[in-house]
């Protein structure tokens, strides 16, 4: 009699991989020292743009904390400038990299530190508004899902070609809000309130 084999899920791999702490380094004066890689605090001392927290939880179908999953984000700075455009180094704040990884805590609660992006020229020249780009990665998941965050209230997001993409309806859930001094963004992978992603 044959029987079927279990099905294998994706990790939990995350904490111990994609979000590293630190690495060790030599420091120019020859010291050595302990550097975090990739983390949630995106802020450096010579940043251009508005400070910013975004915290949020990310949630499956059924409206249950994922306790293991990772984001990770890419976003502009105030200035709507990345840091690998062509003579991006020659600008005050060439030590912002607009990269960070956040692990999600046993509430599946994530947060970023870093400043609200300024607006970016799409592919065909036409401005988007500001916001972040965000992977998210999970058990369970061969490849990981893409999304966005927008920022409600942003009068360019009824022109964002992207945001436009995408039934008026479901668009709310891709904007973050603004609660004290928090940006809250959460995230469903499931159900009623699934999140939109995008097909890259």
């Amino acid at each position: 009699m044959s029987v079927l084999t279990p099905s294998q899920t994706v990790g939990p791999f995350y904490a111990y991989g994609l979000t590293p702490r630190g690495r060790a380094h030599w420091d120019p004066d020859g010291t050595y020292s302990w550097k975090e890689t990739i983390g949630s605090n995106l802020v450096t001392p010579d940043v251009v743009g508005d400070r910013i927290r975004i915290e949020g939880g990310i949630y499956d179908g059924d409206g249950k904390p994922i306790p293991d999953a990772m984001l990770e984000i890419w976003q502009a700075d105030g200035n709507g400038k990345y840091s690998n455009e062509p003579g991006s180094r020659c600008l005050p704040n060439t030590a912002f990299k607009g990269h960070g990884r956040s692990a999600c805590d046993k509430d599946g609660i994530f947060q970023f530190d870093t400043v609200k992006p300024g607006p970016v020229a799409g592919p065909d020249g036409t401005r988007q508004a500001p916001h972040i780009v965000v992977a998210i990665f999970a058990r369970g998941m061969l490849r990981q899902v893409y999304t966005r965050i927008y920022f409600d209230g942003e009068a360019g997001n009824a022109t964002d070609p992207v945001l436009s993409l995408v039934p008026a309806d479901r668009r709310g859930t891709l904007m973050a809000k603004k609660e004290g001094a928090v940006w809250r963004w959460d995230i469903h992978m499931q159900g009623d309130k699934e999140t939109v992603f995008f097909a890259v």
